[in-house]
């Protein structure tokens, strides 16, 4: 390596001093470098610069005899010796400054004093030189010589160094680690070349070490300045950010202020724009909106009924329907609200949210009779969530509507009262939670019954395998003439509990079917028929306990088996129903009595027909003509599905469609099913559905294996939502248009004036698709299939 630095030194020096003098002169443009340090850093750089030169040109001119060259080896070595302890002094300087700047070293240590008068009488010395011949001599042939006080101009050097390192390693915790790690290379780099050039005789290595070293310095500092101000900016961006948090928590703290106001002023909003609010973020987010203008969204909701303040108490706390007159005053709530909040000029989203939410997609609504996307983007999305929120919770006007009352509405006003796409979103978003919502079947352990109803369990649901229940009854304190005994109560409703209020009878679609007593009597709602027969062997198992009871239920189809056990005996009671698509829930009452220990349990065993005596003909809905397909009657959701078609490449179906009389909601009507199995029937072995599209105009799913982009448009044929559900029930004819090509399905259909189109694509490898038609709660017959 010596050899090569031997060779090349001339041009190495050349390159390093080229080096020191560019970054003197960008440290002479820069500015984020301290005025004073800076200067020092240029000193510094120069120093090492002309070092380098100097000692370049001590070669370059050594053994030229010349006049010039005379003048010019003298000159170099001399500056090269002179400049050597310069290099210390720029540095002491350098190291002053460091800790100068720190306000916890108030004085220069002495230690530094000393190196300051050590560099400087080491500068002394090499004056003392050109007349003595101590430090170097040339000879006749201007070649320069080591003198014999040659090592003692390294002392300095070498030693003041070291005492710098001391200070440095003393205040190590006052300087940053790049700082630090420039500092002691600027030390030790310089001692242990210089200990290398003793032996390396005619290789300037400490003085390319020292032009290194300086060049580092400078590079360390603008690094450790770098640092720094990423440091600065990340506590700066910190602070922006915990400024912005600050904020935001002030206004969110503000507006929950507005919703606690509204809420003080009505007491029936409690809640309300806090439950808005999260459901319009929600269909934001479903959307696809960034984050912002999820928030935007979120704010806007939860402010929606600030106009409230400005409406008269005397309209508010108002019992029953409002007058013309005061209906007027309860529309201008909206404006109130945005004019209240129209002062908020950062946040202009909130008031157009605010103004423009009562605003109808189809034009119909107020302030402004604002229509489709004329209606801000926040204010359409708050719409829905309101709605949903409205009819989902229970008010002095009117009860909680359920899931699938509500679900209806969102499909009969998409594109009416509200903007399609939130309102699709809304009934996805409906249809999950309808999923994930747990039937509240935890029936109560305990119920004290006085009057006779005023405590009822919740709905035990009636399914195709047998559920046991069990519980103990006791007296209450009973008076002269009264009664006590427990009994059961069956019935349907939406939600699966007893209703008796008039208003959520008529919400939630309750219908009775009969009260039974464990002593075998009875009352008959509505239903085909209900019979109940005492068991031979009555009362046996049960004779022991005689407040012990037991209950057994299953329904198959149309007819219902319970198994009523108690100290009177043992009853069987039968009930036929209107028809399959109805469904039933037992729950226990009783009067002047406390029903304990109730226990449910769900054993699994299945029953078939011959389990259930029939006190009712069977009703069929498909007793009509058989054609390509056998025909199906699907009584509850998808409960039933034709074989599937193999699709080739273009065929048409064609069917006949009846939804059944006791169907009530528009998605009450045939589906069409695109799937794969082995063996072409749905649920089959490796089934994939592809795609379930009802021709009301909805689709389900979206499999990973398939992709399906629909369209649906009402036509003028379209007939209204009430029209076309009386119609469906009459009767229709339906066409169904499929084509396939390659991995794409096309489906069209039309019926009653809903168009629509659908293109699924198939993402896995099979190359075999079929199709079926189910439903819900519909007969389908006549069914033919067309090949092209």
């Amino acid at each position: 390596m010596f050899d090569f630095i031997r060779t090349y030194q001339l041009d190495i020096m050349l390159s390093l001093s080229a080096a020191c003098f560019s970054f003197a002169l960008l440290l002479l443009f820069t500015k984020v470098i301290e005025r004073k340090r800076r200067l020092i850093l240029i000193n510094m750089e120069c120093i090492a610069g002309f070092l380098l030169l100097f000692d370049r040109m001590a070669y370059v001119f050594s053994g030229d005899v010349s006049r010039t060259a005379y003048v010019m080896v003298r000159v170099s070595n001399f500056a090269v010796f002179f400049f050597t302890s310069g290099i210390v002094f720029g540095f002491n300087l350098y190291l002053m400054n460091l800790l100068m700047e720190n306000s916890e070293v108030r004085r220069i240590p002495v230690r530094i004093k000393f190196v300051t008068i050590g560099s400087l009488l080491g500068m002394l010395l090499v004056i003392v030189s050109q007349f003595t011949g101590f430090i170097y001599s040339f000879d006749e042939y201007n070649v320069y010589h080591r003198g014999s006080g040659f090592l003692i101009s390294y002392i300095i050097p070498i030693v003041c160094p070291l005492i710098q390192y001391t200070v440095i390693r003393q205040y190590k915790k006052k300087f940053r680690s790049l700082i630090y790690l420039s500092l002691v290379l600027y030390i030790y780099v310089p001692i242990i070349m210089g200990i290398v050039q003793i032996f390396q005789y005619g290789v300037s290595i400490v003085n390319m070490a020292m032009a290194c070293v300086s060049l580092s310095l400078y590079i360390f500092t603008y690094l450790d300045i770098n640092a720094e101000v990423v440091r600065a900016h990340q506590i700066e961006i910190g602070e922006l950010k915990e400024g912005e948090m600050r904020l935001k928590r002030l206004f969110d703290q503000t507006a929950e202020a507005f919703v606690k106001v509204v809420e003080k002023k009505d007491i029936s909003k409690k809640g309300h724009s806090t439950k808005v609010a999260n459901l319009a973020r929600k269909i934001a987010e479903r959307s696809g909106k960034d984050p912002e203008k999820c928030e935007e969204v979120y704010y806007a909701a939860l402010l929606h009924e600030i106009g409230v303040i400005g409406i008269p108490d005397s309209i508010i706390e108002k019992e029953g329907e409002y007058t013309k007159e005061e209906l007027a005053i309860v529309k201008k709530k909206s404006i109130i609200g945005g004019d209240i909040l129209s002062g908020i000029l950062e946040y202009p989203y909130i008031k157009e949210g605010v103004k423009y939410y009562n605003e109808k997609y189809d034009g119909s609504g107020y302030p402004e009779g604002l229509k489709g996307e004329e209606i801000p983007d926040a204010a359409r999305i708050i719409a829905v969530a309101d709605a949903f929120a409205t009819m989902t919770t229970a008010r002095k006007y009117h009860e909680a509507l359920p899931y699938l009352i509500v679900r209806e509405e969102f499909i009969e006003a998409q594109g009416t009262l509200y903007d399609p796409e939130y309102a699709q979103i809304m009934v996805q978003i409906i249809d999950e939670e309808s999923r994930q919502q747990i039937t509240d079947d935890t029936i109560e352990k305990e119920l004290v019954c006085n009057k006779y109803k005023d405590a009822v369990t919740h709905g035990i649901h009636f399914v195709d395998a047998i559920t046991e229940i069990s519980f103990t009854c006791k007296e209450n304190e009973l008076k002269s003439g009264q009664f006590s005994a427990p009994s059961i109560i069956l019935f349907d409703s939406f939600d699966g509990h007893f209703h008796d209020n008039p208003k959520a009878i008529d919400a939630f679609h309750y219908q009775e079917y009969g009260e039974v007593w464990f002593d075998g009597h009875y009352v008959t709602g509505d239903v085909r028929n209900m019979e109940v027969k005492l068991a031979e062997d009555a009362g046996d198992e049960l004779a022991q306990g005689k407040n012990a009871y037991k209950i057994s239920t299953v329904k198959l189809d149309d007819h219902m088996q319970i198994i009523m056990k108690s100290k009177h005996g043992e009853f069987e009671v039968l009930v036929a129903l209107s028809d399959n698509t109805k469904e039933a829930y037992l729950a226990l009452t009783g009067e002047n009595c406390t029903v304990q220990d109730i226990n449910v349990i769900d054993t699994g065993k299945k029953i078939s027909e011959a389990d259930i005596e029939r006190i009712a003909d069977r009703i069929s809905f498909i007793d009509r003509i058989e054609s390509d397909v056998k025909n199906v009657q699907v009584d509850k959701y998808r409960s039933a599905h034709t074989n599937g078609i193999k699709i080739k490449n273009t065929m048409r179906i064609n069917f006949h469609s009846m939804t059944l009389p006791l169907a009530g909601l528009v998605w009450h009507c045939p589906y069409i099913v695109l799937f794969y199995s082995e063996d072409g029937k749905v649920g089959g072995e490796g089934y994939k559905e592809y795609a379930v599209i009802k021709i009301n105009g909805e689709i389900e799913g979206d499999d990973p294996a398939a992709h399906n982009s629909f369209s649906m448009k009402k036509k003028e044929a379209f007939p209204g939502w009430d029209k076309w559900k009386e119609i469906c029930k009459e009767g229709i004819e339906c066409k169904v248009l499929i084509n396939k090509k390659g991995n794409k399905v096309y489906t069209e259909t039309e019926n009653l004036g809903i168009a629509i189109e659908n293109t699924t694509t198939i993402n896995d490898d099979n190359t075999e698709v079929y199709v079926a038609l189910t439903g819900d709660i519909v007969a389908l017959t006549d069914i033919r299939v067309n090949d092209y």
